[in-house]
């Protein structure tokens, strides 16, 4: 949702300000004509939580998700970025300070798999991609995953909202538990041509190291989460490769929630598939699909390798 916003559900996809399209330097290349180059993508680093931002103003509120409770954490992307009623703008900001339909969907159907046995999260290695507010990685972090780490496009996101979200959501579940078994949670930002090059559990090439840290042929993800990642073609080849570098095989898997077809933009999850299926390494099987009427058909996909 708009981080602004005084409405408390998630809001449909909008890419730009529907009062005003101009000015912000990029346009539907894929529709209009040849895409203008985007600028430079974002550093590619670890965000430690120290540095997170004590700059803007972090509220959280309750979400409640078939019975369980999550905290969704709300600041200004005014306060953030100096944009207002702006999703997206390709290559500057990738919406991760809303609350996007797709991370509940996502939530939902994890609670729905560990309950019906087809998924277990206890002791695992969780990657979170596109992260925003990190709800599917919280939840990783609250099944007992060994580690978790989340990814965003931007830096910003990370300090000012998904740091202190998962903070919020960990410390009331530590209190009321008084367990103190918590996950190893760790924040990256870069863009999906990038991520591979820091994030600690990928294999290198060679089995080397990365960071000084070791990274040995069997070390990858078990489980990866993205919620609303595949809204734009141009980057859906990219972020492909990478959940390939990223998964370990032969079990990992991927868990996917997103439209089905995101109108105006030519993204969605059926075009995502489409290019899961012509590689043919992954398998893909769809897990849910949700069509309540407040926005275009939204699906989770699982995929695994053959």
């Amino acid at each position: 949702m708009e981080a602004n916003s005084s409405t408390t559900g998630p809001e449909p996809f909008r890419l730009f300000d529907e009062k005003s399209q101009s000015g912000l330097g990029f346009g539907l290349g894929f529709l209009d004509g040849p895409e203008k180059p985007l600028p430079p993508p974002p550093p590619c680093i670890e965000v430690l939580p120290s540095q997170v931002s004590s700059n803007v103003e972090f509220n959280v509120e309750p979400v409640d998700l078939d019975g369980l409770t999550l905290l969704k954490g709300r600041v200004s992307t005014k306060e953030v970025f100096g944009l207002s009623n702006s999703d997206l703008i390709p290559g500057k900001y990738e919406g991760g300070l809303k609350l996007w339909e797709g991370s509940l969907d996502l939530v939902k159907t994890l609670n729905s798999e560990i309950q019906s046995r087809q998924l277990s999260l206890t002791g695992k290695r969780v990657l979170e991609l596109g992260c925003g507010h990190g709800l599917p990685g919280i939840f990783a972090c609250l099944k007992g995953a060994r580690a978790v780490h989340f990814q965003d496009f931007n830096v910003e996101v990370l300090q000012c909202l998904t740091i202190p979200n998962v903070n919020a959501n960990i410390q009331q579940k530590l209190s009321a538990t008084a367990n103190n078994n918590s996950a190893e949670v760790r924040f990256f930002a870069s863009d999906w041509n990038e991520a591979h090059l820091i994030l600690p559990h990928v294999p290198t090439d060679d089995g080397g190291t990365k960071n000084g840290e070791s990274v040995d042929q069997a070390a990858g993800y078990d489980i990866i989460l993205m919620a609303e990642t595949v809204y734009s073609v141009s980057t859906l080849p990219g972020l492909y490769k990478l959940i390939k570098k990223c998964l370990r095989s032969p079990h990992g898997i991927v868990y996917l929630a997103a439209k089905k077809h995101y109108f105006g933009v030519g993204g969605g999850s059926r075009r995502f598939i489409s290019i899961v299926e012509k590689d043919g390494v992954l398998a893909a099987s769809l897990v849910a699909e949700v069509t309540d009427g407040s926005s275009n058909v939204r699906e989770v996909w699982k995929l695994h390798f053959k």
